[in-house]
Order: structure tokens, then C-alpha cells, then sequence
């Protein structure tokens, strides 16, 4: 049964689909999907019944259903949003779509109907700073985390209603201020501790917290540098992910153009410098297999996408294939929707 991996692509106005062998990792063309203008960031809900796609040159959010007899995408229409999204994610419940818009500075709160389609006005927008670069929801549903990049070098502490949307000012503490210039941009949650680990874009960087799941507060305990010893041109750090079992953490580098790998302490979450593996030119996004096996990471500035094997044991990462794939990748998902083998394939 393969998984399926979902490409936007933001100046084709379109998601490319593809089928990936679970056990070799290879990808097979599937099908392309019009998207809409300027898709950018992709994300599913929890039951990986729909997927959204942040339409930035629409300002819109495009609503699509997965078939998981087939990976397919049937569109169920578009939502206005209040400016153009860099980022998306949906509640624990899959009830909520969270968006936040780096030029407008803010976060927004969608519904998503029970046909998935995504609900209009919003449940309420909140005003944070410019560059609000991202933002998602703790495990346990209560608290939201907005990073702003350098120029407001923030993280919003945020606490969320999951009855009805609404997102409100965290009295423990609204905003964490990182050491000056690190740029906090994306983000992962460790799958078994209460540790967060932050993408820093413009220290070139990794911070780890740690997550008070009673208060929903942040403390930082480490940072690490994503970029070798000696390196001195210009970079800035782009991507993050956390393998399932919770082992490795991989960071992707704009400039020096590489993925860096860290183990991660199972004790204490703290990491590790693996390896620094290049990669194609800047690697804006990049994902795992939904098994932690693979890591295929979109090169923006050359349209192509490069596919890693990940080794279980030392966490170092092998190439495999690089595929043409279009202009400006920008969104990328691999899912595992529990299907059979495709009918058919695109030649």
C-alpha cells in the first residue's frame, strides 16, 4: 500500500500528487490538481479526512477531500481569508483551521464545516506582531504557539477554546522574548516528552523549551547552531521536524543548502549535532514519511525535490532520487491514508 505525498506549487497554481513505495521510497507521478492562485502552505486534519491549502495569491483557503481509497483530492471550494497565509494548521479535534499572515502581523481562527469546507467570517482574528510566521496547537488542545521572526523576535503564548475557537491572552506569560536576532519561524512538539524545538531563521539555530502543560508557558534549556563550524556565508534556517519515535530532529539551512541532523537525549530532549547533508537550493520545506523512514525536501530555488533515507540507527541521511517537480515548491505532505495500490499512474 503506498503513501501519498502532496506538492504545491506556488507560481503553477497547482498540487502535484505522488505515490511513494513505503519500503524503498521511490515516487511515482499520480496526478496533478489545480489549485487556485499562489498555493503555499498544506496541512490535514487529525483523521486525514481533508487538506487545506493556503492560497496566498488568492487569499483564500482551498478546501479539498482525500480519498483513502486512492490519495486523490476532490475540491469542496474556497474560503476568503484576512490576508495571505504563510502557514496552516487545524485544532486537535479537526474542527478549527488556524492561519497566521506574516504581513498583516496576525492569527486567525477558522471553523471547518462537517463537510470539511472551510467556514467564513472567522471565529476571531488576533493582532500580534509583523512576521507571525507560524502557529499550532499543543496535544493537549488548550494552548497555540505564534513565532514572529527578527524585526519582532517573538513567541505568542496563546490560550485556545476548543469549544469555541476563540484563541485569548495567556495570563502566565502572552510573550516570550528570545535572546535578540534568533528569529523563532517554525516549529515541532516532541512525541512523548513536553519539549518544543524551534527553527530559528535568522541565528541559523535550533532552541529547545520546555512545555508547562498546566500553565502553557515555554522555558528555554538549549540552543544549538544548525550550521557547520568554520561556515560564514549567508543562512537562514527554514524548516523543522521530529521523527515519530521521537530519536532525530532535522532542521533545513537557505544558503548553505543542507539539512542538519541532531540526535535527540530520550532522557531530557536535549540535541545533539549529527551531520550536515546538502541538499537542493533553498530548501524552504521539507517532510517525513509518516513511518520516519524518508525525508523528501523541496529545493524552491531549483523546482526539484530530494528524497533521504534516514537511518534508524545513527540518524545520518542517504540520498535516494531527486525528481523535477515545478516552479516554486512550496507545501509538502506525505501521508499514510491506509490505501490500496493505485490504478493507474502519470507517465
Amino acid at each position: 500500500m503506498p503513501y501519498y505525498v502532496y506538492v504545491s506549487l506556488s507560481t503553477e497554481d497547482r498540487i502535484n500528487v505522488y505515490a511513494m513505495d513505503p519500503e524503498t521510497g521511490a515516487l511515482d507521478s499520480y496526478a496533478i490538481v489545480a489549485a487556485g492562485a499562489g498555493p503555499g502552505p498544506l496541512c490535514v486534519d487529525p483523521q486525514q479526512r481533508f487538506l487545506y491549502a493556503g492560497l496566498r495569491g488568492g487569499r483564500q483557503a482551498a478546501a479539498f477531500r482525500l480519498d483513502k481509497g486512492s490519495g486523490r483530492l476532490a475540491p469542496l471550494g474556497t474560503a476568503p481569508l484576512e490576508s495571505d497565509p504563510c502557514y496552516l494548521s487545524t485544532d486537535a479535534s479537526g474542527r478549527f483551521l488556524f492561519t497566521s499572515y506574516y504581513r498583516a502581523g496576525m492569527a486567525a481562527v477558522h471553523p471547518i464545516r462537517r463537510d470539511g469546507s472551510v467556514g467564513t467570517p472567522a471565529v476571531m482574528n488576533i493582532k500580534t506582531a509583523e512576521r507571525a510566521h507560524s502557529i499550532q496547537i499543543d496535544a493537549g488542545n488548550r494552548f497555540a504557539f505564534v513565532p514572529h521572526t527578527a524585526g519582532p523576535n517573538l513567541i505568542y503564548q496563546l490560550r485556545f477554546d476548543d469549544k469555541t475557537g476563540r484563541l485569548s491572552s495567556n495570563p502566565a506569560g502572552q510573550r516570550l522574548e528570545p535572546p535578540p536576532g534568533e528569529g523563532p519561524r517554525h516549529f515541532c512538539f516532541h512525541p512523548a516528552m513536553d519539549v518544543v524545538y524551534f527553527v530559528n531563521e535568522q541565528s541559523s539555530s535550533v532552541s529547545a523549551y520546555e512545555l508547562d502543560t498546566r500553565k502553557g508557558t515555554l522555558t528555554r534549556f538549549q540552543n544549538v547552531p544548525t550550521l557547520p563550524t568554520g561556515f560564514e556565508g549567508e543562512n537562514t534556517g527554514a524548516e523543522i521536524r521530529i521523527t515519530p519515535t521521537g530519536e532525530y530532529l532535522y532542521a533545513s539551512n537557505r544558503g548553505h543548502d543542507s539539512i542538519a541532523a541532531f540526535s535527540v537525549d530520550g532522557s531530557t530532549g536535549a540535541l545533539e549535532p549529527i551531520s550536515h547533508t546538502p541538499t537542493e537550493p533553498t530548501p524552504r520545506s521539507f517532510t517525513l514519511d509518516p513511518d520516519g523512514a524518508y525525508l523528501l525536501a523541496l529545493g524552491e530555488g531549483s523546482g526539484k525535490l530530494a528524497t533521504y533515507r534516514i537511518d534508524d540507527e545513527t540518524g545520518h541521511l542517504s540520498p535516494l532520487e531527486v525528481l523535477q517537480v515545478g516552479n516554486s515548491p512550496i507545501g509538502i505532505l506525505a501521508l499514510d491514508l491506509g490505501t490500496a495500490e493505485p490504478a493507474s499512474r502519470l507517465s
